[in-house]
């Protein structure tokens, strides 16, 4: 949506300056597909209805009304916004224009002040209308349909993905993190993560740091039609589950069954213990290398009273599935002066280690465990010392998004969100999906209760 003023066409005066219009924008990034996110979310059943059809019941604002089954923004039409916040979810909509139609989804909005900057604000917009392309104003990228207004440019500026006015669009909208993806018609038109952007419109946008706030439908008077709204939410879990040992909370799946090694595979020996390297062995290769760590994995780790146990020889455990986006609870315990750790995506690594052991003070465990000890800068320490005494259990929670980690030990917040380094290839992405592992370093290891949730993306 475009900045207020008494109507859209004056909000155009002031955006038509000559500065304005020739602010640069960054291109946006080749976007990812929209098929991937559209499986997950098929099979997706606990999805929570936000507009009956009839009212406005767990709304709140002015200026909107149902007309036809669908929630109309009128000539009065400012600020709707859900009743209830949500940090982390994904929205599905249908909406209707009209030629020239202006408005916005709020996302994070705290219920004041400008969505846009107080929260973020995905363009709802007729972004081919001549009065948005003329000798006085030209849109800038990040003004176009799907845009993250002000921070990040959709591709509708290359390409036109909206249904003539007057015809119903499906929109997808996905927050999680700081991840943002807007997949309109079925097609991916804005693809981004916001952390450490350089802003089109080279103005602060707090709201892009918020954590959680309402969802907001942005107006100043111009129709928009919104009709099958819903909502999944996707915020982070509690910091512990509650629930028995090896029993997976709602919305989880057990990676271990507390009675055998099902959904497990051995790590194949270096140099395929690297996934790049994995990733490029021919199949048969692949195929024999993988059951040759499957016969070590079964001849060194077992299963002893509900609990993965590691006699300190052999190889590292690695789950049989990939994973991209996820939440992840691991409780694990270990003896005196044991080390170990998770590979996230194959990556190393989330460290898991003896404080109290002198011998690696020069390392710095007595910081304690969960900081990710191959990254180089951000997020290699712990922010606290949060480990239980040897010998006790100790419970992970892990959120990856895109490739920011954020871990909690034991209730206690020891990373927020930083980014995990690629160790096997330096300054480059890291693989997309990949397994998750749990590290051998030469000692008894204990682990139980393994969850994950995985998140789309």
């Amino acid at each position: 949506m475009f900045r207020t003023l008494a109507s859209t066409r004056a909000a155009l005066t002031v955006l038509a300056a000559p500065a304005f219009a020739q602010t640069p924008a960054p291109a946006p990034a080749a976007p990812t597909p929209a098929a991937p996110t559209l499986e997950m979310l098929a099979g997706v059943q606990d999805w929570t209805t936000l507009f009956d059809g009839k009212s406005l019941a767990g709304w709140s604002g002015e200026g909107y009304e149902v007309k036809d089954g669908a929630i109309v923004c009128t000539p009065e039409g400012r600020f709707l916004r859900t009743e209830k916040e949500y940090a982390d979810f994904v929205l599905e909509l249908e909406f209707q224009l009209k030629p020239g139609s202006n408005n916005g989804i709020g996302v994070r909005y705290p219920g004041n002040g400008d969505a846009a900057y107080e929260g973020m604000e995905i363009q709802v917009l007729d972004d081919k209308h001549p009065m948005y392309h003329n000798d006085k104003f030209q849109l800038a990228p990040y003004q176009y349909h799907g845009s993250v207004y002000g921070i990040a440019p959709s591709i509708q500026s290359q390409k036109e993905n909206l249904k003539p006015v007057g015809e119903w669009n499906k929109q997808t909208l996905l927050v999680i993190g700081d991840h943002i993806k807007v997949i309109l018609n079925g097609e991916t038109i804005t693809d981004t993560y916001v952390t450490g952007l350089t802003l089109p419109d080279h103005k602060e946008h707090p709201g892009s740091k918020r954590k959680s706030g309402y969802i907001a439908f942005c107006g100043h008077g111009d129709f928009v039609a919104y009709k099958n709204i819903r909502v999944k939410d996707f915020s982070p879990p509690p910091a512990l589950p509650g629930t028995p040992v090896n029993t997976a909370p709602a919305g989880f799946t057990a990676l271990f069954n507390g009675k055998d090694l099902t959904g497990w595979k051995g790590l194949l020996a270096a140099p395929n213990d690297n996934p790049f390297k994995r990733a490029a062995l021919p199949a048969a290769d692949l195929a024999a290398a993988q059951a040759k760590a499957d016969e070590v994995m079964k001849a060194h780790w077992k299963i002893e009273n509900g609990a993965l146990v590691f006699d300190g020889k052999g190889s590292s455990l690695a789950t049989a599935k990939n994973y991209g986006d996820f939440d992840l609870y691991v409780e694990w315990k270990i003896p005196a002066t044991a080390d170990s750790g998770l590979y996230l995506r194959g990556t190393p690594q989330i460290q898991i280690w003896d404080p109290t052991n002198p011998e690696q003070f020069k390392h710095g465990n007595q910081k304690g465990s969960g900081g990710m000890w191959n990254n180089k800068a951000e997020g290699k320490d712990p922010i606290v010392l949060a480990d239980n005494p040897i010998g006790q259990w100790n419970t992970f929670y892990i959120r990856m998004v895109g490739e920011r980690v954020t871990i909690n030990l034991n209730g206690k917040l020891v990373v927020d969100a930083a980014p995990l380094e690629n160790y096997w290839a330096p300054g480059k992405p890291l693989p997309r999906t990949e397994q998750i592992e749990l590290q051998n370093h030469g000692n008894n290891l204990f682990f139980r209760s393994l969850y994950v949730r995985e998140l789309p993306y």
